[in-house]
């Protein structure tokens, strides 16, 4: 089955992603979500964010990445426009396996 994947690359700060969360599971019933916390990163501006012992921060890196069919991720992508920065979305064509 053919499906497209997207990610969306966010701050942990804002709790930006738990908004996210919560429309694609509550509004848009996709087929599957995962968020992931980054342990460093940086985006365009060039500000780190990272975490360790010294220096704990509490606006690491978080990727929230989900799939569906093509138009739902098209149509989700849309709805989420309010809360994601432009240039922080990626999509990828991928097959859905049995195994």
């Amino acid at each position: 089955m053919k499906i497209t994947v997207a990610r969306i690359y966010v701050t942990e700060g804002k709790h930006i992603h738990e908004k996210i969360f919560e429309r694609l599971h509550d509004e848009h019933k996709v087929k599957g979500v995962t968020i992931f916390r980054g342990i460093s990163g940086f985006g365009q501006s060039g500000n780190e964010h990272s975490s360790n012992l010294l220096d704990m921060s509490f606006d690491l890196p978080v990727v929230v990445e989900f799939f569906d069919n093509e138009e739902n991720v098209r149509v989700a992508l849309g709805s989420l426009k309010d809360l994601i920065p432009p240039g922080h979305v990626i999509t990828f064509d991928a097959e859905l396996s049995d195994v």
